[in-house]
Formats: structure tokens, sequence, C-alpha cells
């Protein structure tokens, strides 16, 4: 497993939209590889609190979005990926995996299909690779691919008073379904809102916008008393909901079926991209190894990359590690062998020459009461 930082919140460009704002609100910034974007509002422990118990937000501008255009734009993304785009209605939405010939994943991303386009919401740092690779499959199709990341201002909204939120905000329902979006209005400005796939374990929905109008949704929706929530606390929500993140639980060396994928496939749609790989494996009926949870014992949390050991020998790799808020102790996603990835095994994490012990766990790690 490689361990680029390429983040999921990644930017796009070098300075992110609603700088002034976030820094009113407290956002402390971080910029790896030149790419600035708010791991925390000063307490990470309590935006994380904010989510549990009533609703945050996480800026998710830099995120990517390319925008499909053409007649054969649902055939030619149906071609491509692994779940069934034909069956979206406009006004739906599915989460799918974009992989290569050896069933490879090459991005994570998210379909919402409209009546004159379909929207590919996906990590920044992948947009611009997925753009061009997808491009190298484009030959006579009338289909149009067009990068438009730097058009959108982009927020998640996550907790259990979500919904409640969203009917301030937009005078109107939540919808009901994962991925399913409506054309709305909030402060005046038109916007997307999207049901989203609960990647933090909790309710959540996504606010689209176009780019000028960022600032002045984000002020709505803090007016509207969500907390602003930053990279740190959004990593250990999602660690404790399970949810892998593309370019760190997942890059070009995983096999799709290696991770939670059941939301991405569809058993009975036609050929995709690495559709031979996925179908043999189903039929063999495992891979060597695969992404599970880890609840380690005594206080460190471990890095990426770090070793799990059983029976004398390496069995697996840490892929992010954080300390839950929720468990109040180190928690971990890591690639098992399948031998030893049974929920209730013994193992061992080593950090620094020493042995940490922990017990391969279920995911989720936190689950709604």
């Amino acid at each position: 497993m490689k361990h680029e930082p390429v983040m999921y919140n990644d930017a796009v460009g070098h300075a992110p939209p609603l700088r002034e704002l976030q820094l009113a609100a407290g956002a402390v910034f971080a910029a790896p590889c030149g790419r600035e974007f708010p791991v925390s509002y000063g307490d990470p422990r309590a935006e994380h609190r904010a989510v549990r118990a009533a609703v945050g937000v996480v800026d998710r501008s830099r995120w990517g979005v390319l925008e499909l255009t053409g007649a054969d734009r649902v055939s030619f993304l149906n071609g491509m990926l692994s779940n069934d785009v034909k069956r979206l209605a406009p006004g739906q939405g599915a989460a799918a995996a974009f992989l290569d010939a050896r069933g490879r994943v090459q991005a994570l991303l998210t379909v919402l299909a409209q009546v004159d386009r379909h929207l590919v919401l996906l990590p920044g740092g992948t947009a611009a690779k997925t753009h061009d690779a997808l491009e190298g499959f484009h030959f006579a199709e009338r289909v149009e691919i067009r990068d438009a990341s730097e058009e959108h201002a982009t927020f998640l909204l996550a907790g259990p008073a979500t919904a409640t939120l969203v009917e301030r905000l937009a005078a109107r329902a939540l919808p009901e379904l994962p991925w399913e979006h409506a054309e709305v209005t909030v402060a005046g400005r038109p916007a997307r809102l999207v049901r989203g796939g609960g990647e933090t374990g909790e309710a959540e929905a996504w606010l689209l916008a176009g780019r000028e109008d960022g600032a002045a949704l984000w002020q709505a929706i803090v007016a509207a008393d969500a907390r602003p929530v930053g990279l740190t606390a959004l990593d250990v929500l999602r660690v404790e909901a399970g949810t892998p993140w593309f370019g760190h639980d997942a890059d070009d060396s995983t096999l799709l079926p290696e991770i939670p994928c059941e939301s991405l496939v569809s058993s009975t749609k036609g050929c995709y991209i690495g559709q031979e790989v996925v179908v043999r494996i189903r039929d063999r009926g495992h891979v060597n190894r695969r992404l599970t949870g880890l609840t380690l014992d005594g206080t460190t949390v471990p890095p990426p990359g770090a070793t799990v050991g059983a029976d004398g020998r390496d069995v697996g790799q840490v892929t992010s590690a954080v300390r839950s808020y929720a468990l109040e102790r180190p928690i971990a996603l890591a690639f098992v062998r399948r031998e030893h990835a049974t929920p209730g095994t013994a193992v061992a994490v080593t950090v620094d020459g020493a042995a940490l012990t922990a017990r391969v766990t279920a995911l989720p790690f936190v689950t709604r009461p």
C-alpha cells in the first residue's frame, strides 16, 4: 500500500475558498504539498461531538466535480463504472468505483443524474487524473467530459440534526435515499441538495452551489447552528464509521473486493472495466486480504504503514488510525490476510519496534443507538 499525500479533502488549486470566513471561525490550516485546508476549528473533540449529537459542516469545496453531457453519457459512464448508471433517473445518484482492467481501484466517486447532464463527485486530488483516464476511453461516443471542479462550492452537513437544519435552510425535506438530490434555494442562492451516503455514520446532506455563492451558503449554514468541522474530526468520524478514503485505505494497488464495496457494485448490470476480475473473485468466494478494523490497547496511535503481525509473521498493514473520541482508545483500519481477519482475532501492531496488542474488530466501530 502506497501512502502518497493524496488527501480525501484535497484542494483544487492552492488557496481554498472561504478562507477568511474559516479563519474567523477559528480555523487552523495545514498545507501538505502546498494545498491548504482547515484541519480543525480549534477543538476537534468538540467538532466530533457536534456531529455525533447535533450537526456539523465541512467545507468540501476542494472536492472534484466532473460534468458529463451529450446523448451517450449514460451508456459511456455505465461502461466505465462498477455501479448501474443506466437505472438512475434524474434526481437519483449512486456511489461507484472506477477500476482498471485488473479490477484495481482508480477512483471512488459518486454519480448524480440530472435531466441534461451527469455530475461525478470525487476527491479533488483524483479529479484531473480521472478526467484524463475517462477521456482515454472516449472515442466516437457523443459525450463531453469537463472538469468543473473550480466552479463549485461544496459542503457536507452531518449529524442527527441534519434533516432539521436542511428544512430550515432549504424549505424542503432531505431526500429519502442516499445520493438522491434536488434543486433548492439557500440564502437566496441556487444550490443542489444531496442526501449523503453515511461516510460519518450519521445522517448527511451535501450542498453544491456555484463557487461565487459559497461564502453566502457557508454563512447561512453556520448561522443555522451547524458547527464548522475540520479534517481531524472528520477523519475520526469516518474511521469510527469504517469508511475507507481513497489515497489512504485504497489506491491503485487495491482490488475493489478488498474494501467494503456492497454499495459500489451492481451484480446485474452489463460489462464495465474490471468486471471480470470482480466477478471471478465473487464466485471464488474470497480475496487474500481485506480491509478490517483493529481495536488497540494502550494509548499509541500507529502510523499508516505499521505492520500487523500474528503467529510470528506479518499478516497485514495499517492504512489509517486515530484516537476514537467515542471509544476513548486507538482504532485503525488495516489490510489483514483473510485467515487472520475474523473479528476477535488477536494481532500485534509494530510501532518503533514495540508490539502493540490489538484485536480485529468488525466495522463499523461506532453505530447509532
